[in-house]
Formats: C-alpha cells, sequence, structure tokens
C-alpha cells in the first residue's frame, strides 16, 4: 500500500454461523489493502446465544446486522440472504472489493460469480475451508494464522514508553513522554505493522491512517489532536520524517 492507492469500496458479507468474532480486528486489517471497508454486514438468527460475540462487534465496530430465523431444520437461510445482497451490491456496481467471512463451501458459486465481474473477492475461514472455496476466491486467509500474528500486546494501559536514545535529526521527537492508552497504542502498532516499510523502516503516515481507521471510528480529534502527524509525535514509540512534498513517514522504536 502507498500514497496513491485509490479509496475503493469495499464490502464485508459475515456469516455468523460459520466465523469467530474474535477476528475481525485483523481481518478489517487486511481487507485495507482493498480500500475502505465502507459496508459491513453480518448475518445470522439473533435470537442464538452463540452469537453473543458477534452482537458485542456490531457496536464496536459498525457492523450492520442482519436478522435470518432458522425456518426449516437443516436448511440455512442466512447464505441465500448473504448470496442475494452481494448480488445486489454486485449489479448496483458501487462496490470495488468483497470479503466473504465464512468456512462454507455453499459462498463457492458466489465467489466464481463475483470475480467473473473482475472484482477481487478475500475469503477468511478457518484451516478446515474446503478447497474448493478458497480456490474459488482471489485470496483466502486462515483466520487461525491471523490471530496468531496479531497476538503480541501491547504494554499495559498508562504504562509510559521511553523513545530509543539516540534518533536521526530529521526525525521529529515527541511532543510529550506521557502516558499511552492501550487500546490506541495498539491500534497504531496493528496499522503500522500492516503497512509496507521502506529500507529504512519507515511507512507513509497516509498509509497507516487509512488502516487505523478502517479498523474502527478513529479519529485523531478524539484524543485532542487536531491532526493525526500530531498524535503520532506524541507517542513515544515513534518517531516521523517530514518528507518531499510535506509527507509524513513513521518509523515504529519501541
Amino acid at each position: 500500500m502507498n500514497d496513491d492507492t485509490p479509496s475503493r469500496n469495499i464490502a464485508l458479507l459475515i456469516d455468523a454461523d460459520n466465523a469467530s468474532w474474535h477476528a475481525i480486528d485483523p481481518v478489517l486489517t487486511v481487507l485495507a489493502e482493498l480500500g475502505t471497508v465502507n459496508i459491513r454486514r453480518v448475518y445470522g438468527n439473533w435470537t442464538k446465544p452463540a452469537l453473543k460475540g458477534w452482537r458485542d462487534m456490531t457496536v464496536k465496530h459498525g457492523i450492520e446486522p442482519q436478522q435470518q430465523f432458522d425456518l426449516t431444520k437443516g436448511k440455512n437461510a442466512t447464505d441465500m440472504k448473504m448470496t442475494i445482497d452481494a448480488m445486489d451490491l454486485l449489479f448496483r456496481g458501487h462496490v470495488e472489493g468483497f470479503g466473504i467471512m465464512s468456512s462454507d463451501s455453499d459462498f463457492m458459486p458466489l465467489a466464481m460469480r463475483i470475480r467473473q465481474d473482475g472484482l477481487p473477492v478475500y475469503a477468511f475461514g478457518s484451516a478446515k475451508t474446503p478447497e474448493a472455496f478458497k480456490q474459488a476466491c482471489t485470496r483466502f486467509i486462515d483466520v487461525d494464522k491471523l490471530r496468531s500474528e496479531a497476538a503480541p500486546a501491547p504494554p499495559p494501559a498508562n504504562v509510559e514508553v521511553p523513545l530509543a536514545e539516540s534518533l536521526p535529526a530529521s526525525a521529529s521527537r515527541p511532543k510529550s513522554s506521557g502516558a499511552v492508552d492501550a487500546e490506541l497504542l495498539k491500534l497504531l502498532i496493528d496499522s503500522y505493522d500492516s503497512v509496507k516499510r521502506d529500507e529504512r523502516g519507515f511507512v507513509s503516515l497516509q498509509a497507516m491512517g487509512q488502516l487505523a481507521a478502517n479498523r474502527s471510528s478513529f479519529d485523531a480529534r478524539n484524543y485532542g489532536y487536531k491532526r493525526l502527524s500530531d498524535l503520532i509525535e506524541a507517542v513515544p514509540n515513534f518517531q516521523t520524517e517530514r518528507r518531499e512534498g510535506g509527507r509524513v513517514w513513521v518509523k515504529r522504536v519501541r
């Protein structure tokens, strides 16, 4: 990802019965490689206690819940509703990529149909997902591996993290070395880790900010800063550097 990456309109459709809510954070990060996940829907029968985790995620990540009752035992009306919605979005022509969270091979024809129109389909499922569905998608991501890669936790809340002792002269030092909110720090670190770095370990602040915004209703003003660059400079874990054209680049130092 770079500064020239278009902000494409991405739709994420989630089969709650066959997808783990624990993986939603890294899934949104991966989809940010395509663009911005403006459409987020999760399908299921919300009367089921087993879907409580997904109910909580709908609020946290702005996901629209779609109710589908189990009208007949052994028949999954959720799959049909997801497929109908996906085709509606495809034919309207405003969506430029799809994410499907499910390990159900019933979505193989849907993935193949979407790809026939030239749109990428990212599938997120378990290792037990049938090979036919994996191959039908542009890219298949094992959510268990995805979760394990995102497992390292940031320092505990309100723990002061010191900067490296020496920084290049061209780098900006943070405005303060105060406490760092753990949730914010994790979001920033995850975003940094997901962006392609240059030979010196710097990433584009614009690309990093797009990833952060894709994961939550992130805005620097929510933390008392007018710009994302001001917020990054105030976090001891990062250093910044301004380059040609005034663009800001970021490097993690802790």
